[in-house]
Formats: structure tokens, C-alpha cells, sequence
């Protein structure tokens, strides 16, 4: 996610969880993310069939003597 769409996560928080102002401000994100059902940017740790993909995508080169 990149930012927040505060009125959205505002209306979610009042309307669907129930929450007091003041209880939805003194909320983290990642404890609002986690009263809605989301994983709050949780990311997966990265696999080895994950590091191949980047590997081959990404491959390491040696410079030449022309590189600088």
C-alpha cells in the first residue's frame, strides 16, 4: 500500500467496526489492518524457487576492463 486513504479506513473503523474516534486514532495501522481481516503488509519470507526467479532475472555480472 502505497499511503493510506484515511476517510475509507475512517468510515471502515466508525461504521463497520464500531469504533470510537478516539478508539480509531489510537490505533496503529497495522492494528486497524488486523481488525479488518487484513494481513497489514505482511510479507512472505523469500522462498528459494523465489531467489532462483530473481537470480535468473538478475544475474550477477563481472565487469569487463572497459566497465570503469
Amino acid at each position: 500500500m502505497n499511503g493510506f486513504d484515511w476517510p475509507a479506513l475512517l468510515r471502515l473503523g466508525l461504521n463497520g467496526l464500531g469504533l470510537k474516534p478516539a478508539e480509531f486514532w489510537a490505533l496503529t495501522p497495522a492494528e486497524l489492518m488486523l481488525m479488518l481481516g487484513q494481513e497489514g503488509g505482511a510479507v512472505a519470507p523469500l522462498s528459494r524457487a523465489r531467489l532462483s526467479e530473481l537470480a535468473a532475472a538478475f544475474p550477477d555480472v563481472t565487469k569487463g576492463t572497459g566497465d570503469g
